[in-house]
């Protein structure tokens, strides 16, 4: 992914957030259930049938998750164009309720903090939530000897009464793998 970033050029400033929101949702396209909640009485489980991707922004207001809504019809420039206004805006000003409801799923990310891994917490009434922590450097075996290699930890949390952790691997196997080939999204 940070080959492909590269190409870009210095010109386009493409956050790996972007391909991560690209990538889960070819993810949640492949794993319906992903894109679900269930009924406030739990009793029923309302499948999405839009690309709503929630992205929690850490400001003076707190915790703000504003909503890129159609990211499946969105390019990855509209897309991060679309993020960095969002985002100041939540930092800045806030933002309505409004552009904080409808999410299909949340990302979560620790890139701009730091930490090596952490726990995200499901934001209601989704079902799951992605958490992303900053890219490094790891030594990695390839059975003769250690290479570098850059890593990108993700962490999933889910609602067990709509996913199963059998799922939950496979969805985020998935999102690796798509991550993994970013020209095909």
């Amino acid at each position: 992914m940070e080959a492909f970033r590269a190409s870009f050029g210095p010109d386009r400033k493409i956050s790996p957030l972007i391909f991560l929101i690209k990538a889960l949702v070819v993810a949640l396209q492949q794993f319906p259930q992903f894109n679900s909640s269930l009924s406030e009485d739990g009793k029923e489980l309302i499948r999405k049938r839009y690309f709503n991707i929630s992205i929690a922004v850490d400001g003076p207001l707190g915790l703000l998750v504003p909503v890129l809504r159609d990211a499946d019809r969105k390019t990855v420039d509209e897309l991060a164009a679309e993020l960095s206004a969002t985002s100041k805006q939540a930092r800045e000003k806030g933002l309505p309720m409004a552009a904080m409801e409808g999410g299909s799923m949340t990302i979560s990310s620790l890139g701009g903090i730091g930490g090596t891994s952490f726990t995200p917490i499901i934001n209601p009434p989704e079902v799951a939530i992605l958490g992303v922590t900053p890219m490094r450097n790891v030594a990695h075996w390839t059975g003769k000897e250690f290479e570098p290699r850059q890593m990108m930890p993700l962490s999933l949390s889910y609602d067990h009464r709509v996913i199963n952790g059998d799922d939950a691997a496979r969805f985020l196997r998935f999102i690796a793998q798509v991550v993994d080939n970013p020209a095909n999204l």
